[in-house]
């Protein structure tokens, strides 16, 4: 690792104020060489300072799991970042006001009974699975334009703001083949499967799983994960909705009022 304790404490602090501020900030690789190491000690300070805010950790979200969101955003691999309790938003509520630019995915979430070993595979996974939901994914990156690099990315979150916890489900198995489709203001704006997040949802958890076990981290009893976007984003402009249907049947959506709220 090659910055220093207090480098990764003053960059996670210029993170959290461009965010806070929504004025936004420069990605850190302009100013820095980043590895993918430091970006994760940034992004864990990051979540220190949630925490000392009162905010608790209650899942991950998994990033560019979809060859649909890596194509969108240039990525080549995937990344993760955790979700607190300050991140969740009711379903076809109001999106939170702290937002610079914002788009949309639709994801397939997992809610888990147990922890997960190191070690994990697709089957302990699933069995480990307490249940399956619709979710959309307000994503909104502190760099402008969306411009980064996958480490700028990473230390920010992977971009994580909020996310919308839908409704169950009716599959629990064949997660692979669970469809949906997306609507932005009442227009299809995308379509896929479960198959889009690594081949299988829970494949990815597989990956997590082993990646959060390098930082001595695992994924707990009660925590969520949302599996990564199927379909490309779609803004989240003032007076926009946005609504993912999966399977035919399961809704899940999130508005933005029309006026900006201070």
């Amino acid at each position: 690792m090659s910055l220093s304790a207090a480098e990764i404490a003053d960059w996670a602090a210029t993170l959290a104020t461009a965010r806070r501020d929504r004025t936004g900030c420069a990605p850190i690789s302009s100013s820095i060489e980043l590895s993918l190491d430091d970006a994760y000690a940034i992004q864990r300070a990051g979540t220190a300072l949630r925490l000392q805010r009162g905010e608790k950790v209650v899942g991950w979200k998994l990033g560019y799991t979809s060859l649909a969101m890596r194509a969108q955003m240039g990525i080549d691999q995937p990344n993760f970042g955790p979700l607190t309790d300050a991140m969740l938003v009711a379903d076809d509520g109001p999106a939170g006001p702290a937002l610079m630019q914002p788009r949309v995915e639709p994801e397939i979430g997992l809610r888990f009974e147990r922890s997960l070993p190191e070690g994990a595979d697709l089957r302990e996974v699933l069995d480990a699975v307490s249940e399956t939901f619709a979710c959309l994914e307000i994503v909104d990156s502190v760099y402008p334009d969306y411009r980064f690099r996958l480490e700028d990315n990473t230390a920010d979150g992977s971009s994580a703001a909020q996310v919308v916890v839908g409704p169950a489900l009716k599959r629990r198995d064949r997660l692979d083949e669970v469809g949906v489709v997306l609507f932005h203001n009442g227009a299809e704006s995308g379509s896929a499967t479960g198959r889009a997040a690594s081949g299988h949802p829970a494949a990815g958890v597989v990956w997590l799983v082993e990646q959060l076990a390098l930082q001595g981290r695992r994924i707990e009893a009660g925590h969520i994960v949302i599996t990564g976007g199927l379909t490309r984003a779609v803004p989240l402009a003032m007076g926009d909705r946005v609504e993912a249907v999966f399977d035919g049947e399961s809704r899940v959506a999130v508005r933005r009022p029309p006026t900006p709220t201070p």
